[in-house]
């Protein structure tokens, strides 16, 4: 290990353990998604540190929306943790697709950061796209869930634009899609500012990396709308009327609202962020 991935290293580790003792004490993560959040940062880091700006990005954010409106979400939402706190489970769902492509950009490239451009290399380019779209997707649901649920417009269900209960999977407002396309501008921001420092391209590539924030906008919604459509038709929604809230388990007291109890809200994102990962790659090939 050379003394460049060494100092990387060391501050990797320094960065995921204060992050994670402090998103602990914040109750933003439980233990489960400590153990598992360390290795994901480190991993991120050591593979370049566009990609771990990424991810800070997407859970300081995320983290700051969960705790706005604590009390209006605690009364609609019947999953409500204190302060947001994630597990590993949904750490993973997460950060698990672009893991796996960071892990691979790093082995291709020794570390170094790389630009966009198929002229240079097709298959990179391919990867960086599918990782600007993950983290799109991921800070676009999870914007859009955020502030979406606070909104005052009532929310449509996407497969058929009735009115539903707010916390209705697959219930989206105006506010709740113009949050998402703010949260995919943020990460496209944050790539190519960051992008602008670590990376050595010609001025012509350098300049054309600008289109990522569009390009990363565009997922944001994208992301967003796929993971609606998915919650509406394979996640189940009903509403408790001993609970007086929407739920996403049937029982005897629950009148269903919509979709079907074949995933849970992790396995809805990792398919939204699958597929968004997918479509944004191949778009960064062609653009690029």
């Amino acid at each position: 290990m050379d003394d460049s991935l060494k100092i990387r290293f060391a501050v990797s580790l320094l960065t995921s353990f204060s992050m994670a003792a402090r998103s602990f004490k914040r109750k933003s993560v439980d233990l489960s998604a400590v153990f598992v959040g360390i290795p994901v940062m480190v991993i991120h880091m050591l593979a370049g540190y566009r990609f771990a700006a990424l991810l800070l990005v997407f859970f300081f954010t995320s983290s700051k929306l969960t705790r706005v409106g604590e009390e209006r979400k605690r009364a609609i939402d019947s999953e409500f943790k204190e302060g947001g706190q994630r597990d590993w489970k949904q750490v993973l769902s997460n950060s698990g697709i672009a893991t796996l492509l960071v892990i691979t950009i790093a082995s291709l490239t020794g570390g170094q950061d790389r630009c966009l451009d198929t002229m240079e290399s097709n298959l990179i380019t391919g990867l960086l796209g599918g990782v600007i779209g993950h983290y799109a997707c991921c800070n676009g649901d999870t914007w859009s869930s955020e502030l979406g649920i606070l909104s005052n417009a009532q929310p449509r269900l996407i497969t058929t634009f009735k009115r539903v209960r707010k916390g209705t999977n697959g219930g989206v407002t105006l506010d709740g899609l113009l949050a998402a396309a703010a949260a995919g501008f943020i990460i496209g921001l944050t790539f190519v500012l960051v992008g602008f420092v670590t990376s050595e391209c010609s001025r012509d590539v350098a300049w054309r990396q600008l289109l990522v924030i569009p390009i990363a906008t565009a997922a944001g919604v994208c992301g967003s709308l796929i993971d609606s459509l998915l919650g509406a038709t394979v996640q189940y929604s009903g509403y408790c009327n001993l609970r007086k809230k929407v739920v996403g388990k049937q029982g005897p007291t629950v009148t269903r609202i919509s979709g079907m109890d074949i995933l849970d809200n992790n396995g809805v994102n990792v398919v939204a962020v699958l597929i968004t990962t997918i479509l944004t790659s191949t778009m960064c090939l062609y653009i690029f």
